[in-house]
């Protein structure tokens, strides 16, 4: 007589087989480079921002850094969440993020204009992890990402809008 079989235990964290896991971080650490590039030249713009529009730029420039901060550590710690380790260094940031680094010889109106077409890029980053989320049924990431999303597209229009003076 055979020995008994011992049923093949899957890997599940959080209720997510490994696969499920893996799409969901693959994606997360995609818009982590994206944010994390972005974060850095929110800063080098808040610093060398100049002319007529330099108090006002000054400080937004500074409460988006301080925000996307914020969204950096929720995308990493999310990805731990799921046993995996988030990119962190630069050079792998700068290889897999489609933001990308600026100057500080910029004009504020030029300023304003790539920090816009930054949210754009990461709004639809922030849309595609969210689709792949949703089709695992990965609710926790969802809901953060919906957080972020909302903050992302009124600040989207704030800018755009002042962008058109």
């Amino acid at each position: 007589m055979d020995a008994p079989t011992k049923p093949q235990k899957q890997f599940v964290k959080l209720g997510f087989t490994k696969e499920e896991t893996k799409e969901v971080v693959d994606s997360l650490n995609i818009l982590l480079a994206n944010l994390s590039v972005f974060y850095q030249k929110l800063r080098n713009f808040h610093w060398n921002v100049r002319g007529g529009d330099f108090f006002d730029l000054h400080e937004k420039f500074e409460e988006l850094y301080g925000f996307t901060a914020t969204g950096i550590d929720q995308v990493a710690e999310r990805i731990r969440i799921f046993g995996h380790t988030p990119l962190s260094s630069l050079h792998d940031y700068l290889e897999t993020a489609q933001v990308e680094e600026a100057g500080t010889d910029l004009s504020s109106d030029e300023m304003v204009h790539q920090v816009i077409e930054d949210f754009e890029v990461i709004e639809s980053f922030l849309i595609d992890v969210f689709d792949i989320a949703s089709e695992v049924g990965d609710v926790g990431t969802t809901d953060m990402l919906n957080k972020i999303i909302a903050r992302y597209e009124k600040e989207h229009w704030m800018l755009s809008a002042f962008s058109s003076k």
